[in-house]
Parts: structure tokens; C-alpha cells; sequence
């Protein structure tokens, strides 16, 4: 078994379908081409990733599969390493049915390779039309773009069975060329995602059939879009209400002055009291979110920063401040 499914997701055979569904979705985030790069390492984990999934996220190839896997591990590692002499006559009594009938610790176990493997015995139901897998990516979007609503255009990586072969890998006997006897074929498909005014962080958006295809009939997937809202240390929100930091020098706190501010409905020329300080909030009305009919406000605070360069002149004039001034600032905060 040239791949184990539960070791390429970190998750252990007992794991309940819902763990097995979060850990692929962490996991297709971090090798996405997009987030990875697109280098043939990620390209190579991102489709291991997703191969992995659509066996262990379908509940009869999930079975199927840990029959195989089981059988190949028993068969790899022996039963018994203390009655390994034992085994070896014991298994020469193996037959091609898969079945160890005369050995007594096989009496309740028996492998048909041919109903494991083969099509044949499993013709109705594998061949019964079949959704698609749905895949699941993460798009992540500015505060702004989040009130505001905005186009995101992403690029997948899709892997589907190849039409050709069927997944066979074969055609006639012969190795398919299409998809050069892989079975499934991988491009890339670009979208454009619609992100809804004021959506929240955390949503999901769905695209109906634009998921892996169906199988033998069956409709496609579907895709599933996570939207994650970056923090700003500029902006944050409260309501509808937007709270935004704006740096002022220590003389525009002092002496007062009109700067301008950037908002959701344009430039605004605010101005700055005289004696303002650090923390200190102006409140802009109706230049916050707009939704369901209400509309909240910017609220500004005031950041007093002093310049990280300061010519000798500047320097000069704070010294002279300090020698005439006649204020402790460290007791006037208790007044």
C-alpha cells in the first residue's frame, strides 16, 4: 500500500468524520498554491491532501479502504512474532480466495481480493450516480472589503477523475494517455467570488457545482469559500460604529489643526482641538457602516507620536520648552 490516507491528514483510523473534515481543511489552506506557493512541493501535498480526503470522506471508499489497509498491515507486520515458524507452514495453506481455511486463527477472517478490488462484484453501486466531492478554500479580505462588499478572484487547483479512462488508468489494455495512466487529471480554475456588503468574519460562501465533478451521472461538488477578515491596526469595528487611529504631532495636540481623514464616504477635514490629547476621540457622524437602514459613526482617536528624526533646530526648541516650562506631567495626570 503505497499510501496511508490517515497519516497524509494527521488523523488516526478511529477519527470521527467531522475531526477527519477540519484537520483536511487546515491542512488544504496551508498548501494551497496560493498561500504555499506554486512550487511542485505544494502542488504535490495539496493534491496528496485532497486525494486523501476523498476516500476517507466517503463513507464506502473509507470502508473499502480500511479493509485494504488493515489486511496490509496484518500481512507486513505477521500476527504472532512468537509462533513465526508456525506462520510460515500456516501460510503456504493460503489460497487465492484470500481466506486461510485451515488455520484456526483465521477461522472468522476472510479477505476476497476480487470483491475487494475488483469492480465486478460492487458493479451497481459503484457505478450508481455519485456527487461529487465538495472542496473547501479560505479568502482572506480587508476590513473595508468586508463593509463595503468587493470581487475576489481566486485560482483552485482541481483534481478530477480523468473522462477518459474513468479512473481505470487503462483504456484497452493499454495506458491511458490523457492522464498518463494517473487516473485524474489537475488544472487550475479561476473564479470570481462575489463578497456580500458587511459580510462577517468566519462566513462561508457556497458555489453551487463547481466542486469536483460527479461520478457516472452524478452532479459535481460544490465550493465552499471560508472568508477571513485581516486585522487592522488602523481600524477596527464596534457595531456600526468604526473606530480608527490617527497619529498627530505633539504641536497639532498642543496648537490645534485641521487634518484630513479618510472615510467610508470620502475626505473629511477635521479639526484637532487645542490641548487635545492622547487617546482623546472625535466622533465623525454617519461615516460608519450602513446596514439594515441604520448607520454608524467613525470615531477618531487621537495618537500624539513624535517623529523618529528631528533636526538639530527641533531639538533645540524642545529644550528650550523644557527649561521654561513649569509643569511636572507626571503629577498633572492626577488633577
Amino acid at each position: 500500500m503505497d499510501k496511508d490516507y490517515y497519516k497524509i491528514l494527521g488523523v488516526n483510523e478511529s477519527d470521527s468524520d467531522e475531526t477527519i473534515k477540519n484537520m483536511y481543511r487546515k491542512l488544504a489552506r496551508k498548501w494551497h498554491p496560493d498561500i504555499a506557493g506554486n512550487n511542485a512541493e505544494a502542488l504535490r501535498r495539496f493534491k496528496e491532501i485532497n486525494e486523501a480526503y476523498e476516500v476517507l470522506s466517503d463513507k464506502f471508499k473509507r470502508d473499502e479502504y480500511d479493509r485494504a489497509r488493515n489486511f496490509y498491515n496484518y500481512a507486513k507486520n505477521g500476527f504472532d512474532t512468537e509462533k513465526k515458524e508456525t506462520n510460515d507452514i500456516k501460510a503456504k495453506q493460503y489460497k487465492s480466495t484470500g481466506s486461510f481455511t485451515s488455520n484456526p486463527y483465521f477461522k472468522n477472517f476472510s479477505v476476497n481480493w476480487e470483491e475487494l478490488f475488483s469492480s465486478k462484484n460492487n458493479k451497481k453501486e459503484s457505478h450508481a450516480p455519485q456527487k461529487g466531492q465538495d472542496i473547501f478554500t479560505d479568502v482572506e479580505i480587508s476590513i473595508f472589503e468586508a463593509i463595503n462588499g468587493s470581487e475576489k478572484v481566486i485560482n483552485m487547483l482541481q483534481t478530477s477523475t480523468c473522462p477518459k479512462c474513468g479512473g481505470r488508468k487503462f483504456i484497452n489494455g493499454s495506458l491511458c494517455h490523457h492522464c498518463n495512466g494517473k487516473g485524474e487529471i489537475s488544472s487550475h480554475k479561476k473564479f470570481t467570488v462575489k463578497i456580500p456588503v458587511g459580510i462577517k468574519n468566519g462566513a462561508k460562501i457556497r458555489l453551487s457545482n463547481e466542486g469536483c465533478p460527479g461520478l457516472y451521472g452524478g452532479c459535481n461538488g460544490d465550493l465552499y469559500i471560508n472568508i477571513f477578515i485581516k486585522e487592522d491596526k488602523n481600524y477596527k469595528t464596534e457595531g456600526l460604529n468604526i473606530i480608527k487611529s490617527v497619529a498627530v504631532s505633539p504641536y497639532e495636540a498642543v496648537l490645534g489643526a485641521d487634518i484630513e481623514v479618510k472615510t467610508l464616504n470620502g475626505t473629511y477635514m477635521v479639526k484637532i482641538p487645542e490641548m487635545s490629547q492622547n487617546g482623546q476621540k472625535i466622533r465623525l457622524s454617519g461615516c460608519g457602516i450602513v446596514q439594515n437602514n441604520k448607520i454608524g459613526d467613525m470615531i477618531i482617536v487621537l495618537e500624539i507620536r513624535i517623529p523618529k528624526k528631528l533636526s538639530e533646530e527641533e531639538k533645540n526648541l524642545y529644550k528650550k520648552l523644557s527649561e521654561i516650562s513649569n509643569c511636572n506631567i507626571r503629577d498633572s495626570i492626577y488633577d
